[in-house]
């Protein structure tokens, strides 16, 4: 098993699903099959952001042929985890060796390709840099003894760890729930601005952390992810009634209130009964967990 870098654009023509499947033709088959097993980190342009950037990292389960076009697969995806930043690929003097030449150019025959197989040592770089800011509204934390023991990943300080023996270690943490949590709260109350996108309300307790919290849309116990695009900023009660089914999301984020609520909840909504998303198409909850929750979870 090897790791791998992975080309994303938002627009492409590929039929991808940011975390749940990755789309490409043969001619990259034979470096994603190595793949299968380990992991994989987004890369590519932002919108609104010059350059391109690591955005997140994903664990390749299988890859299956795609029956609808010759020659072009799919490979699905489990555990992805939005990095808490965008990692450009070219700060630090760059994270993959071969991407650069001695002089400090890129090297063009390496950066158009769309699957690039890393070192263990460039795979832990860049994972390093997408999750290494701390929360800025950590919620309570355990005492010391019993908070996370894999040094500077995920622990409340966030020291960089630095060590040879280090693949291990990331990937336990990488699969640690707590760690998950908290990385996909941070996350989801950055982009909403700890303001919930039903009610518009933003409160923020005596220490200073922020009351809003982070929705799984397909919630994870049923394959959901923690991709951004599968989550939601939330008050406590919204929270509640979404996770019932009482209330879901249109695609074009419309508040769906179910028929069996047994009184009306439209005062506590906005007004015109539209969600407030982020701007960016992929800061938004993607249409395909939309529509799960809509068939799986709410009592229309």
């Amino acid at each position: 098993m090897v790791q791998a870098v992975l080309y994303h654009k938002l627009d492409s023509a590929y039929d991808d699903i940011t975390g749940e499947r990755y789309h490409f033709p043969k001619m990259y088959l034979s470096r994603i099959e190595q793949t299968i097993g380990d992991w994989i980190v987004y890369y590519g342009p932002i919108p609104k952001r010059r350059g391109r950037f690591y955005s997140g990292l994903a664990k390749v389960r299988e890859i299956v042929g795609d029956p609808n076009l010759a020659s072009h697969f799919y490979a699905y995806l489990d555990d992805y985890l939005d990095f808490d930043r965008l990692v450009d690929y070219a700060e630090e003097g760059g994270y993959e060796t071969k991407m650069f030449r001695a002089d400090g150019s890129v090297n063009p025959g390496r950066s158009i390709q769309a699957v690039r197989l890393l070192l263990p040592t460039e795979f832990a770089a860049i994972v390093q840099a997408g999750l290494a800011n701390p929360d800025e509204w950590p919620d309570r934390i355990d005492p010391p003894d019993t908070a996370p023991s894999v040094p500077g990943f995920g622990d409340v300080s966030q020291t960089p760890f630095i060590s040879d023996e280090y693949e291990r270690p990331v990937i336990s943490q990488l699969l640690n729930r707590p760690f998950r949590d908290a990385k996909f709260r941070q996350n989801i109350r950055k982009i909403y601005d700890r303001t919930c996108a039903f009610t518009g309300l933003r409160l923020i307790n005596g220490g200073g952390r922020p009351e809003v919290e982070a929705a799984h849309i397909q919630p994870v116990e049923h394959g959901g992810s923690d991709s951004i695009q599968n989550g939601i900023a939330l008050s406590g009660t919204v929270h509640w009634m979404f996770d019932r089914g009482l209330l879901s999301l249109g695609d074009d984020f419309s508040i769906l209130p179910s028929r069996q609520l047994n009184y009306d909840v439209s005062h506590l909504l906005h007004r015109d009964m539209k969600a407030r998303v982020p701007e960016q198409p992929h800061l938004q909850p993607h249409p395909h967990y939309l529509a799960w929750h809509r068939e799986n979870i709410f009592k229309s």
